[in-house]
Order: structure tokens, then sequence, then C-alpha cells
């Protein structure tokens, strides 16, 4: 696990040396641009031996993107990526080689669906007081088939020409603390380690340099998270090395990837830049079958 982790440059193509996976990917099965079929086509074309769809909330992207892996040789890993309420703060989890046709795991996604819908009308609500003419068939429009989230409702303002940018939306109104913000319901730690083990899986604390602090991290690995992102676009060198000798020190798992929204998020080059070697999934896949 100690291995440097590997980053393709942006533009890196199928040509790269070495086989690489990128373990956080989003589909407009949560807040994504592309359907599964896309982004597996997009990985095979940057040379991705391995991918992870990571939706929020929302597993029913992956028969398709399984599917599709299969016939064109990138292998899909089932991933969700789940909200926890950590203290007063929002923190991810992403989970990895879990059954996905797990019916408890399936009833809980399904009611933190309904609670992002309630969410949403809440919000909308919010914005209609403060004189932001949205409607929430605009906000389901943005998400398709997708769990409604925040950065539908950044879309659909934008769309809406209520505003100018998505960013403006999450600075004025729908970010924590402005004045449409809603808290949406979240697990606590022990509760969603333990609904993605009873599912067979493995958990990561996702994006830790991003809103984690190092005592919050501490917490969670108390709690028995399996591993840390150490690979995401928000880290810096020093970060990932600083993550990676916290994987060591406590005999953890690393995992890392793009965070691909497929542009929604300025993120349209990151796909295929920032990914982890084969040995990263091996490591996983012998914690889970040892």
């Amino acid at each position: 696990m100690g291995e440097t982790v590997e980053r393709v440059q942006k533009g890196g193509g199928a040509d790269s040396a070495q086989p690489r996976a990128d373990l956080h990917v989003h589909t407009n099965h949560s807040d994504g641009a592309h359907s599964p079929t896309e982004i597996v086509r997009r990985a095979h074309a940057v040379g991705l031996r391995v991918i992870s769809i990571t939706d929020h909330d929302n597993v029913a992207g992956l028969d398709e993107a399984i599917a599709w892996g299969n016939r064109i040789g990138v292998e899909v890993i089932p991933g969700v990526e789940l909200s926890i309420a950590l203290g007063d703060k929002d923190v991810h989890l992403l989970a990895y080689f879990f059954d996905y046709t797990s019916r408890k795991l399936l009833d809980y996604l399904t009611f933190f669906r309904v609670e992002r819908l309630r969410r949403a009308e809440r919000i909308v609500a919010k914005l209609n007081k403060i004189n932001i003419p949205l409607t929430m068939d605009a906000v389901l429009d943005q998400a398709g088939v997708g769990a409604v989230g925040r950065p539908h409702i950044a879309s659909a303002m934008v769309e809406e020409g209520l505003i100018e940018t998505y960013h403006e939306a999450f600075l004025k109104y729908i970010g924590t603390g402005a004045p449409a913000y809603e808290k949406k319901y979240q697990l606590n730690p022990e509760e969603a380690i333990a609904l993605i083990q009873c599912a067979g899986g493995l958990t990561f604390l996702a994006h830790p340099g991003k809103y984690t602090t190092d005592a919050e991290l501490f917490s969670l690995i108390k709690a028995g998270v399996d591993g840390i992102e150490v690979v995401h676009p928000s880290h810096n060198d020093a970060r990932e090395q600083y993550y990676r000798g916290v994987v060591n020190q406590y005999f953890l798992l690393e995992s890392g990837g793009s965070d691909f929204h497929g542009g929604k998020k300025n993120d349209a080059d990151v796909f295929g830049a920032y990914t982890v070697p084969m040995h990263v999934v091996e490591n996983m896949r012998s914690r889970l079958f040892a």
C-alpha cells in the first residue's frame, strides 16, 4: 500500500504504460452529466482498466455500466457515495465491492432519495420566499433519472436565467449558511459503515482534504472506515503524501479518482487524470476476500 499512486497527466489516453483505475465517477443517476454507458465508453477511450460508478445514494446505473464494461473490457466496481453526519458537518463516504442487490441497502437508498426530494422541495420553497421564482418542475427536469440534489437546483437556476453561474447558486442561495440552505438527512458514521459491511463492502472517507479536519479523520478511523481517498483533484502532492502516511500507519486501504461529473462542476478535463494503479484495487479485493 505504500507504493506511489500513479497520477496520469491530463489528456493521458489508451497508450499509457500502466493499467490504471478511477474509483470515483458520477453518472446522470446522481449529479453527473453522462449515462453509465457513455462513462464506460469514455473510460475505455482514455485507457482505464477499472472504474467505479459512485453515484450519490443511487446504484441504478450499475447494471448498465457493468454490462457495457463487460462488452468493451472495462471492469466496473459497484460503488456509491453516501452522506454522513459528523457533528454539524456533511461528510461523504465512498463504498465499494458491496452487493448492490442487497434489499436492506436498496431500502435505505430509496429512503435517502425520497429525503433528497423533500429537501429540494424545501429549498425551492425558501427560494420562492426570497423572490427567486424557481419551480420544482425545472429542478426535476435537470435531475432526469438521477437522485435530486443541490447541483440540480443550481443548474435549474442557471437554465431559468435566475443567476449567471452554477457556483453563484451555492455562494448566494443554497450553500451551507445561505438563505435557502436546508440540511439533508444523514446517517451517523457507524450506521453508514455497518450498512455497507452488511452488504459485504468497504467504506472510504471521500476527499478528506476538502472538508475534513484531522480530528474528524481520526474519529472516522476509530468508527471503522476501511480506507481513505488519497488521490482526488482537490489534493495536492503534499496532501496525498500525508494521507498515504495515515493509511500506512493505521493499516488502512487507499483509493482515488477524479470525482468526475461530466463537466457540470468545471471538471471536464479531470477524467483519466486522477487515477490509481491496479495494486490499489487488488489490495481492496484482498482485504475483502482474504
